[in-house]
């Protein structure tokens, strides 16, 4: 009788709820059972896993990784999906194979060099992967002439932090001054480079952001599942165009993005992302860890999810290729249920001021009927 797998995702994506689910519905008909964690009561993963915990706050990441081997040794987790604290997690890889754990992530040297993003460029770029022309700023002075040059080329310059994930902190930089035309609709990435300057002078510390021209359409994100021998076992390519979304199998993505997989020893899920510089793609992300949208494979006949859950169990794939492209696509939400909250949300940043749980007094008769109706 086979055993059923349990596997364990830390502090993750909601939309990691569809890789739970693909790992249920998996071709081998293998019982999977999963155990999630995170610090929101209210994240969906708690209510879609087998079993769940709240992840306590303040741990360094040492202590997480302390943390994360009690709950492999007392929760018996075949495959730990690690998220938060990867770095620190990989290094340990043994102390989890003690334990039971194979671990879905790349090796301690992959995470180093793409935690950074300029460190990340500069390695890719040694091995013939395209990436956009690029400056490190930390200060004013140095972002501004990063700009000018990027301008004086025709190019609309945007920044990012160095170390970040999911397009947090991305910002497109407009000389437009600030007007009501900025407050009408929904806010956008554009932001005015004089409101940058003088944020930077009040800050009085120096950031660590990109600047680089702002790439265009299409961005393709290619999902790559590699083994420990650096054999890429799959690789597609999700394409994106403003809503429309799509596949590929063109080797200007695909080639590159198992050049950079292979090479770097970005084992099991990695997701790498390029865009258009002039008509040349170019690297824009690697991330080393499953991509919230890996689900969407499933429209190419492809549990991606199952296939690297098999691979941390040593069980080899072999080469993954989808047996056809799905049609173009495009993404809505949908309701999923919540977890009862049966302990407090923890808190860490300001406490918040909650309005008093008593009800207004009532208006006087007068005031009542001075108001307008």
């Amino acid at each position: 009788m086979v055993s059923r797998v349990r596997v364990w995702l830390n502090r993750t994506y909601a939309e990691n709820v569809f890789f739970m689910d693909q790992l249920r519905r998996n071709p081998s008909d293998r019982a999977v059972e999963i155990h999630a964690t995170h610090g929101d009561p209210d994240s969906p993963v708690l209510a879609a896993a087998d079993t769940a915990d709240l992840e306590p706050e303040g741990l360094s990441p040492a202590g997480y990784v302390e943390y994360a081997l009690d709950q492999c040794a007392r929760r018996g987790i075949d495959v730990f999906v690690p998220r938060l604290h990867q770095s620190a997690i990989v290094r340990h890889r043994a102390d989890f194979a003690a334990v039971g754990t194979a671990l879905l992530a790349p090796t301690p040297e992959a995470v180093a060099v793409f935690e950074d993003k300029a460190t990340a460029y500069e390695a890719v770029r040694s091995v013939g992967v395209p990436v956009p022309p690029w400056w490190r700023v930390r200060t004013a002075a140095e972002l501004l002439a990063a700009v000018e040059e990027l301008e004086s080329a025709g190019h609309t310059a945007c920044f990012k932090p160095a170390a970040g994930a999911g397009g947090v902190g991305f910002r497109v930089i407009t000389r437009a001054p600030f007007s009501l035309a900025n407050l009408a609709g929904f806010p956008g990435p554009h932001v005015q480079l004089d409101l940058v300057v003088e944020a930077l002078a009040r800050a009085g510390e120096p950031v660590d952001w990109l600047v680089m021209p702002r790439l265009e359409q299409p961005e393709v994100s290619v999902d790559c599942l590699t083994g420990p021998d650096n054999v890429v076992r799959l690789a597609v390519g999700r394409t994106k165009n403003g809503r429309r979304r799509g596949f590929t199998l063109d080797e200007r993505w695909l080639a590159p993005a198992r050049l950079i997989a292979g090479g770097f020893g970005l084992h099991h899920l990695s997701n790498i992302q390029f865009r258009m510089f002039g008509d040349h793609p170019v690297l824009l992300d690697v991330n080393t860890r499953p991509a919230g949208g890996l689900h969407q494979l499933a429209l190419c006949g492809i549990n991606a999810p199952w296939a690297a859950v098999q691979l941390a169990l040593g069980e080899d794939p072999g080469t993954v290729e989808p047996p056809f492209l799905g049609q173009d696509y495009t993404v809505v939400s949908g309701p999923r249920p919540l977890a009862p909250v049966t302990l407090p949300r923890q808190r860490t940043g300001p406490a918040e001021v909650l309005l008093p749980a008593v009800p207004a007094p009532a208006q006087p008769a007068s005031a009542a009927q001075a108001l307008p109706l």
